[in-house]
Protein backbone atom coordinates (compact mmCIF):
# COMPACT_ATOMS: atom_id res chain seq x y z
CA UNK A 1 0.00 0.00 0.00
CA UNK A 2 1.24 3.49 -0.84
CA UNK A 3 0.89 6.06 1.92
CA UNK A 4 -0.08 9.69 1.38
CA UNK A 5 0.39 12.54 3.85
CA UNK A 6 -1.96 15.53 3.52
CA UNK A 7 -0.77 18.76 5.14
CA UNK A 8 -3.75 21.07 4.76
CA UNK A 9 -5.28 23.50 7.28
CA UNK A 10 -8.75 23.49 5.70
CA UNK A 11 -10.25 20.48 7.42
CA UNK A 12 -13.14 20.21 4.98
CA UNK A 13 -10.73 19.99 2.03
CA UNK A 14 -8.49 17.52 3.82
CA UNK A 15 -11.37 15.23 4.79
CA UNK A 16 -12.78 15.08 1.26
CA UNK A 17 -9.38 14.36 -0.31
CA UNK A 18 -8.68 11.76 2.37
CA UNK A 19 -11.96 10.00 1.65
CA UNK A 20 -11.27 9.89 -2.11
CA UNK A 21 -7.75 8.55 -1.66
CA UNK A 22 -8.79 5.92 0.88
CA UNK A 23 -11.46 4.74 -1.54
CA UNK A 24 -8.64 4.15 -4.06
CA UNK A 25 -6.81 2.00 -1.52
CA UNK A 26 -4.19 4.42 -0.23
CA UNK A 27 -3.14 4.76 3.38
CA UNK A 28 -3.77 8.40 4.27
CA UNK A 29 -2.41 10.53 7.10
CA UNK A 30 -3.55 14.11 7.59
CA UNK A 31 -2.48 17.08 9.67
CA UNK A 32 -3.53 20.72 9.78
CA UNK A 33 -0.15 22.39 10.29
CA UNK A 34 3.36 22.14 8.97
CA UNK A 35 5.33 21.18 12.06
CA UNK A 36 3.00 18.31 12.89
CA UNK A 37 3.27 17.23 9.27
CA UNK A 38 7.06 17.11 9.45
CA UNK A 39 6.92 15.12 12.69
CA UNK A 40 4.42 12.68 11.22
CA UNK A 41 6.54 12.32 8.11
CA UNK A 42 9.54 11.31 10.23
CA UNK A 43 7.49 8.62 12.01
CA UNK A 44 5.64 7.03 9.12
CA UNK A 45 6.57 5.62 5.73
CA UNK A 46 5.22 8.25 3.35
CA UNK A 47 5.31 7.91 -0.44
CA UNK A 48 3.61 11.19 -1.39
CA UNK A 49 2.99 14.49 0.39
CA UNK A 50 0.12 16.76 -0.63
CA UNK A 51 1.21 20.10 0.78
CA UNK A 52 -0.81 23.28 1.10
CA UNK A 53 1.34 26.42 1.12
CA UNK A 54 -0.85 28.56 3.37
CA UNK A 55 -0.43 26.94 6.78
CA UNK A 56 -1.06 28.51 10.20
CA UNK A 57 2.32 27.82 11.82
CA UNK A 58 4.96 27.64 9.08
CA UNK A 59 4.95 28.39 5.36
CA UNK A 60 4.42 25.41 3.12
CA UNK A 61 7.54 26.44 1.20
CA UNK A 62 9.58 25.91 4.38
CA UNK A 63 7.96 22.51 4.93
CA UNK A 64 8.90 21.55 1.37
CA UNK A 65 12.52 22.63 1.89
CA UNK A 66 12.77 20.63 5.13
CA UNK A 67 11.28 17.51 3.54
CA UNK A 68 13.66 17.85 0.61
CA UNK A 69 16.64 17.89 2.98
CA UNK A 70 15.66 14.58 4.55
CA UNK A 71 13.90 12.75 1.72
CA UNK A 72 13.22 12.47 -2.01
CA UNK A 73 9.52 11.86 -1.36
CA UNK A 74 7.15 13.06 -4.07
CA UNK A 75 5.53 16.38 -3.18
CA UNK A 76 2.39 17.87 -4.69
CA UNK A 77 2.01 21.54 -3.79
CA UNK A 78 -1.61 22.61 -3.45
CA UNK A 79 -2.17 26.35 -3.36
CA UNK A 80 -4.21 29.31 -4.54
CA UNK A 81 -1.03 30.95 -5.89
CA UNK A 82 -1.26 30.46 -9.63
CA UNK A 83 1.22 32.75 -11.39
CA UNK A 84 4.01 31.29 -13.51
CA UNK A 85 6.64 32.67 -11.13
CA UNK A 86 4.89 30.96 -8.20
CA UNK A 87 4.92 27.64 -10.04
CA UNK A 88 8.58 27.96 -10.98
CA UNK A 89 9.48 28.84 -7.40
CA UNK A 90 7.56 25.81 -6.19
CA UNK A 91 9.45 23.53 -8.56
CA UNK A 92 12.74 25.17 -7.68
CA UNK A 93 12.38 24.37 -3.98
CA UNK A 94 11.56 20.75 -4.67
CA UNK A 95 7.92 20.23 -5.60
CA UNK A 96 7.17 17.54 -8.16
CA UNK A 97 3.79 18.98 -9.14
CA UNK A 98 2.22 22.36 -8.51
CA UNK A 99 -1.58 22.22 -8.36
CA UNK A 100 -3.71 25.34 -8.01
CA UNK A 101 -6.94 25.67 -6.07
CA UNK A 102 -9.77 25.18 -6.56
CA UNK A 103 -8.94 21.61 -7.58
CA UNK A 104 -11.53 18.88 -7.63
CA UNK A 105 -10.76 15.88 -5.41
CA UNK A 106 -11.41 13.65 -8.42
CA UNK A 107 -8.70 15.39 -10.43
CA UNK A 108 -6.29 15.29 -7.51
CA UNK A 109 -6.96 11.58 -7.04
CA UNK A 110 -6.41 10.99 -10.76
CA UNK A 111 -3.05 12.75 -10.56
CA UNK A 112 -2.06 10.66 -7.55
CA UNK A 113 -3.04 7.49 -9.41
CA UNK A 114 -1.06 8.59 -12.45
CA UNK A 115 2.01 9.22 -10.31
CA UNK A 116 1.96 5.78 -8.72
CA UNK A 117 1.34 4.09 -12.07
CA UNK A 118 4.39 5.88 -13.41
CA UNK A 119 6.68 4.96 -10.54
CA UNK A 120 5.03 1.68 -9.63
CA UNK A 121 7.19 -1.30 -8.77
CA UNK A 122 10.83 -1.40 -7.90
CA UNK A 123 13.31 0.38 -10.07
CA UNK A 124 14.99 -1.99 -12.46
CA UNK A 125 18.73 -2.58 -12.35
CA UNK A 126 18.85 -2.38 -16.15
CA UNK A 127 17.42 0.73 -17.80
CA UNK A 128 16.95 0.47 -21.55
CA UNK A 129 15.90 3.22 -23.96
CA UNK A 130 15.47 3.88 -27.65
CA UNK A 131 15.02 0.21 -28.63
CA UNK A 132 18.04 -0.81 -26.54
CA UNK A 133 20.24 1.81 -28.14
CA UNK A 134 21.08 3.21 -24.71
CA UNK A 135 21.47 0.75 -21.82
CA UNK A 136 22.28 1.70 -18.23
CA UNK A 137 23.25 -0.96 -15.69
CA UNK A 138 22.82 0.66 -12.27
CA UNK A 139 24.47 -2.21 -10.38
CA UNK A 140 27.58 -2.38 -12.55
CA UNK A 141 27.55 1.39 -13.06
CA UNK A 142 28.04 0.92 -16.76
CA UNK A 143 26.54 2.55 -19.85
CA UNK A 144 26.38 1.24 -23.40
CA UNK A 145 25.45 3.24 -26.47
CA UNK A 146 24.98 1.31 -29.70
CA UNK A 147 26.52 -1.72 -27.92
CA UNK A 148 29.70 0.21 -27.13
CA UNK A 149 30.85 1.13 -23.63
CA UNK A 150 30.55 4.79 -22.68
CA UNK A 151 33.06 6.09 -20.14
CA UNK A 152 31.40 8.37 -17.58
CA UNK A 153 32.74 10.00 -14.47
CA UNK A 154 31.00 8.97 -11.21
CA UNK A 155 29.17 12.30 -11.10
CA UNK A 156 28.04 12.01 -14.70
CA UNK A 157 26.77 8.48 -14.09
CA UNK A 158 24.85 9.49 -10.96
CA UNK A 159 23.19 12.41 -12.73
CA UNK A 160 22.25 10.21 -15.69
CA UNK A 161 20.71 7.63 -13.34
CA UNK A 162 18.64 10.26 -11.54
CA UNK A 163 17.17 11.50 -14.81
CA UNK A 164 16.83 8.16 -16.60
CA UNK A 165 15.17 6.47 -13.60
CA UNK A 166 12.47 9.15 -13.66
CA UNK A 167 11.79 9.45 -17.39
CA UNK A 168 9.80 12.58 -18.21
CA UNK A 169 10.01 14.04 -14.71
CA UNK A 170 11.49 17.54 -14.48
CA UNK A 171 14.29 18.11 -11.98
CA UNK A 172 15.72 21.42 -10.85
CA UNK A 173 19.49 21.62 -10.54
CA UNK A 174 19.11 21.58 -6.77
CA UNK A 175 16.97 18.45 -6.89
CA UNK A 176 19.52 16.70 -9.10
CA UNK A 177 22.26 17.58 -6.61
CA UNK A 178 20.24 16.27 -3.65
CA UNK A 179 19.40 12.98 -5.34
CA UNK A 180 22.76 12.37 -7.02
CA UNK A 181 25.21 13.71 -4.44
CA UNK A 182 23.29 14.31 -1.20
CA UNK A 183 22.49 17.50 0.68
CA UNK A 184 26.08 17.89 1.91
CA UNK A 185 27.36 18.60 -1.61
CA UNK A 186 29.12 21.95 -1.48
CA UNK A 187 29.50 22.70 -5.17
CA UNK A 188 27.53 25.25 -7.18
CA UNK A 189 24.22 24.17 -8.65
CA UNK A 190 25.54 25.51 -11.97
CA UNK A 191 28.10 22.69 -11.91
CA UNK A 192 25.19 20.51 -13.02
CA UNK A 193 25.18 22.39 -16.32
CA UNK A 194 28.80 21.42 -16.93
CA UNK A 195 28.09 17.75 -16.16
CA UNK A 196 25.05 17.81 -18.45
CA UNK A 197 27.15 19.33 -21.24
CA UNK A 198 29.73 16.56 -20.88
CA UNK A 199 27.05 13.87 -20.72
CA UNK A 200 25.49 15.11 -23.92
CA UNK A 201 28.85 14.95 -25.69
CA UNK A 202 29.07 11.28 -24.75
CA UNK A 203 25.55 10.00 -25.39
CA UNK A 204 23.85 12.39 -27.81
CA UNK A 205 24.25 12.19 -31.57
CA UNK A 206 23.62 15.92 -31.86
CA UNK A 207 24.30 17.95 -28.71
CA UNK A 208 22.41 20.91 -30.15
CA UNK A 209 19.27 18.80 -30.59
CA UNK A 210 19.46 16.29 -27.72
CA UNK A 211 17.07 13.36 -27.46
CA UNK A 212 17.96 11.93 -24.07
CA UNK A 213 18.70 14.81 -21.72
CA UNK A 214 16.36 17.71 -22.38
CA UNK A 215 16.49 21.24 -21.01
CA UNK A 216 13.32 22.59 -19.41
CA UNK A 217 13.73 26.33 -19.71
CA UNK A 218 14.02 28.20 -16.40
CA UNK A 219 13.41 25.02 -14.43
CA UNK A 220 16.05 22.36 -15.04
CA UNK A 221 16.36 19.07 -16.92
CA UNK A 222 14.46 15.91 -17.72
CA UNK A 223 15.04 12.63 -19.55
CA UNK A 224 13.12 12.33 -22.81
CA UNK A 225 9.71 10.84 -22.03
CA UNK A 226 9.09 9.40 -25.52
CA UNK A 227 12.14 7.11 -25.60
Amino acid sequence: MNNVLIIEDEKSVSEVVKAYLEKEGYGVFATENGLDGIELFRKEKIDLVILDLMLPDIDGEEVCKILRKISDVYIFMLTAKSTLSDKIEGLNIGADEYLTKPLSPRELTARVNALFRRIGGKKENILSFDNNKLIIDTDKRSVKLNEEDVSLTPNEFDILCVLASNKGRVFTREAIIERAFGIDFDGSDRSIDAHIKNLRKKIEEDTKVPRYILTVTKVGYKFGDEL
